[in-house]
């Protein structure tokens, strides 16, 4: 992954700058197992959604849900590539940080896990008709 010193400068097109993220989120997800587990979690989910012809408030609350967790396992990568870039040994204190970022992955997975429940719960159990 070589950036070029002017690729970041305050002059990018917004074409470059959408281009950049792009490649940031194909190097993000590139090697990490996790992100096929995420993405099979939002296809089930994004299918179930369809299934029951959720209304567009509900398809809202799943949408970002799936963002939540997908941008705080992108961020969690770039800290763990940042780290390895740093020091290639143990360091107790990036031990503690890289905790600290898989942990928040874990929180957005959680609360993702009772948004969802909650919002298939209701759909299923008190509005069948939806």
């Amino acid at each position: 992954m070589s950036h070029q010193p002017s690729s970041h400068s305050k002059s990018r097109s917004w074409r470059n700058r959408f281009l950049c993220a792009a490649r940031g989120l194909r190097e993000g997800t590139r090697g990490q197992p996790v992100f096929a587990v995420h993405f099979m979690a939002a296809v089930l989910v994004l299918g179930l959604a369809a299934v029951l012809a959720l209304p567009v408030s509900r398809w809202c609350v799943l949408i970002l849900c799936i963002g939540l967790v997908i941008g705080t396992e992108l961020l969690n990568s770039a800290l763990e590539g940042l780290a390895r870039s740093i020091n290639h040994e143990f360091d107790p204190g990036l031990g503690r940080a890289l905790d600290i970022a898989s942990g928040a992955v874990l929180a957005a997975a959680i609360t993702a896990a009772a948004a969802g429940c909650l919002v298939f719960g209701e759909a299923i159990f008190f509005d069948p008709g939806s």
